[in-house]
């Protein structure tokens, strides 16, 4: 009988990569994976096809095939049509993609192939590969000094990609094939940057399947990995991955903010593995806290003060784990999707306590409105474009306001934007808070009267009943029970943004390090990944995820600064 078979062809088409030092399975030179090409089961080409001669027959010895055999028809056909041409066509469409470097998607040719797990997906891609010096590690290779990297990604959980914009109910995480083919193409990218701290928003640790392989190829690859669920079995989360070359963890804390949104925070307390040199005589094992989370989407105006109170309880939390642990000042870097832009409220909060956003370092661009849409890293679900993605980073020392003093311009701010957002000007709004007090003052049942009026208390997500008080307080500055106009004004007009970093300098690493200084790092590079969004532009070919991967590099500098607070 002939034997039969079923040529399967995969043919991946993907944006120009350089040559990575493994082989591609079928041919003796290096290749990307994804551009080789798997054509199983040519060996049957090669075989000599008999038929056994009927059972009542004479059985005659077995002939060597003649050149007609090789050439009839059927055989011809099938030889052609199974293989030979789609080994041409995909040899075709390499040189095509060489030539042209545009974005392609995968085709699948399944031939007679009857899994149910094959699928087309598109993943389209940047067309250079990212970061190529952060996969050494500390070395930059560019650079020849010692340096980490940190990636930043909101992955897009299944549970909450739509598929059918007509039927929203339609979700990614109905269909195996698509999320588990999406879900793959990230974790390669991801090993194939290699950075040192690999954070992960919407995780979707409610599937144990996706959870385990990315537990798996991140083990391997060397990363300690740590997940948390949001509270409410919302089905997502967070995963934050350390490289144990560069990294051991000496203690990790879980943050629960218990609020409306359900979210939660990862604290990591990590010390370099090698040395950082210090001069030819010295060199220090660096010690960094690092968070990961993902900040409440602001749905309504009125839900921006919960995103702030998280922000709040993260920095709370920071101060209360150095204290209770002695610890000296370090770096502290914050990964995460902060659903915020630089114009927003949260933004404004922590560049207040010393925090700069590492992208806007490695491009210079500034605090200002000109610069605050530059660049993007985010379409929502309702179309909309905005840059949300940060990499925080805090520098020992660095000039910080007292974190309840920012906390309560934080505030004030959202009072005054909730106000001119119906249209009250200074005076109009000095009125409101005023109320029917008798005399040119707000007191203090009148102040607490309009933050319920502008959705501010009296909700389950609004300011608590200390929170209010505590503002109270902040307002009146003379402290005789009354807000005059003169100390409204104050609080109107206060000046949110400082410099706060400028009275730190950087050093070399070559001379010695003195008591009052500190190490910490400087921003070299910074990239979003595809490169239309650092343009300000979301490309339409992109469906990895409805965020854009963030990484950042950093070298390790010595600093000479003010302890002072403001």
């Amino acid at each position: 009988m002939r034997k039969h078979w079923n040529p399967i062809v995969l043919i991946h088409r993907t944006n120009t990569r350089p040559p990575l030092p493994f082989p591609c399975p079928d041919f003796n030179q290096s290749f990307h994976p994804s551009t080789c090409i798997l054509i199983k089961n040519l060996d049957h080409m090669n075989q000599d096809i008999t038929v056994p001669p009927p059972s009542n027959s004479v059985h005659k010895p077995k002939l060597r095939p003649t050149l007609n055999s090789y050439f009839n028809k059927p055989t011809l056909f099938k030889a052609f049509f199974f293989c030979f041409l789609p080994f041409l066509i995909s040899l075709f469409l390499i040189a095509y993609h060489n030539q042209s470097g545009k974005n392609s998607e995968m085709v699948l040719l399944a031939g007679f192939c009857n899994g149910s797990d094959i699928a087309n997906v598109d993943s389209s891609e940047s067309k250079s590969v990212p970061f190529q010096e952060t996969r050494t590690g500390h070395a930059c290779s560019t650079m020849g000094e010692p340096c980490i990297s940190c990636t930043t990604f909101n992955i897009l959980a299944p549970i909450y990609k739509r598929l059918d914009q007509q039927n929203q109910s339609v979700r990614e995480s109905d269909f195996r094939a698509f999320w588990l083919a999406r879900n793959k193409k990230i974790v390669n990218w991801l090993l194939y940057e290699r950075s040192s701290i690999i954070c992960l928003q919407e995780f979707w640790v409610g599937n144990e399947e996706l959870v385990h392989m990315y537990e798996e190829s991140l083990g391997a690859a060397g990363y300690d990995t740590f997940k948390l669920a949001r509270t409410n079995n919302r089905g997502d989360g967070l995963l934050t991955a350390i490289h144990k070359e560069y990294f051991k963890v000496l203690n990790r804390r879980e943050l629960f903010f218990n609020d409306f949104g359900d979210r939660v925070a990862q604290l990591l307390h990590v010390q370099s593995v090698a040395p950082f040199s210090i001069n030819q005589n010295e060199s220090v094992q660096q010690e960094i806290i690092i968070v990961n989370t993902h900040l409440l989407f602001p749905h309504d105006s009125s839900l921006s003060i919960v995103r702030l109170h998280q922000v709040y309880q993260i920095l709370q939390y920071l101060e209360t784990y150095q204290r209770e642990n002695k610890l000296s000042q370090m770096p502290v870097i914050l990964c995460g999707d902060w659903n915020g832009s630089k114009r927003g409220h949260v933004y404004k909060f922590l560049r207040s306590q010393g925090f700069v956003s590492s992208y806007d370092i490695a491009h210079e661009y500034t605090d200002s409105d000109a610069d605050a849409h530059k660049w993007v890293s985010h379409r929502n679900h309702r179309g909309n474009i905005c840059g949300v993605d940060f990499i925080w980073l805090r520098n020992p020392h660095n000039s910080q306001k007292l974190l309840k003093i920012s906390w309560a311009e934080a505030a004030f701010g959202i009072i005054k934007y909730q106000l001119k957002k119906v249209s009250l000007a200074e005076n109009d709004a000095f009125a409101f808070l005023r109320a029917d007090s008798s005399g040119n003052h707000i007191t203090y049942s009148a102040f607490c009267d309009a933050l319920r009026q502008v959705n501010l208390t009296g909700l389950s997500h609004g300011l608590s009943f200390q929170e209010t008080k505590d503002l109270w307080v902040q307002a009146d500055a003379d402290g005789n029970g009354v807000v005059d106009y003169e100390e409204f004004k104050r609080i109107w007009d206060a000046t949110w943004l400082q410099h706060m970093d400028e009275d730190c300098s950087l050093e070399d690493l070559n001379e010695g390090i003195a008591e009052d200084e500190a190490i910490g790092f400087a921003v070299k590079k910074a990239v979003l990944f595809p490169h239309e969004v650092e343009k300000g532009i979301w490309p339409e070919n992109y469906s990895l995820s409805d965020h854009a991967r963030l990484t950042a590099v950093f070298s390790p500098v010595r600093l000479r600064c003010s302890k002072q607070s403001l």
